[in-house]
């Protein structure tokens, strides 16, 4: 309850052990980063850290492990999405000791639930808005994003 719990499907670069690298995605998407910084210092960064607290091999599947990562409901911003998104998910994607890296499951306590607030109004209003009923809504990125003419942007 006082945790946001993650599970990463892992595969370590060949020659990293996978508790390292467990630990590593724990630390990297919490407060470690690859190199010193000057602010380290500037704080106990302890009751911040996330931390690896279980690691399992898949079954059938070489070198790819399960891991669990519990991070502190203090380290997140209460109601931000981006906050927890961009730190759990952020940059740690791109680490090197890393082959393979996948978010399989997130676990949100509900009292960190209930800070976010939701969209400021509900279905009713945008279907009222566009004039449509009866159907799914759908949205899309539109590619390509640039290049095309005001017309054809505005029909895709």
């Amino acid at each position: 309850e006082t945790d946001i719990l993650a599970a990463f499907r892992m595969t370590p670069q060949p020659g990293v052990p996978a508790e390292e690298a467990g630990a590593a995605v724990a630390a990297e998407s919490s407060t470690g980063t690859w190199t010193t910084v000057w602010t380290d210092g500037l704080t106990s960064l302890d009751r911040y850290k996330g931390r690896c607290y279980d690691l399992e091999a898949v079954p059938g599947e070489e070198n790819q492990y399960i891991a669990y990562v519990a991070y502190p409901l203090d380290l997140f911003e209460e109601g931000s999405v981006t906050n927890l998104f961009t730190s759990i998910v952020g940059n740690v994607f791109g680490f090197k000791a890393l082959r393979a890296l996948r978010l399989e499951d997130l676990r949100i306590p509900p009292a960190y639930s209930k800070t976010f607030q939701g969209p400021p109004h509900g279905i009713q209003v945008e279907r009222d808005k566009l004039n449509k009923y009866g159907r799914p809504l759908l949205g899309c990125t539109i590619k390509p994003k640039l290049g095309l003419s005001a017309k054809n942007y505005g029909r895709a």
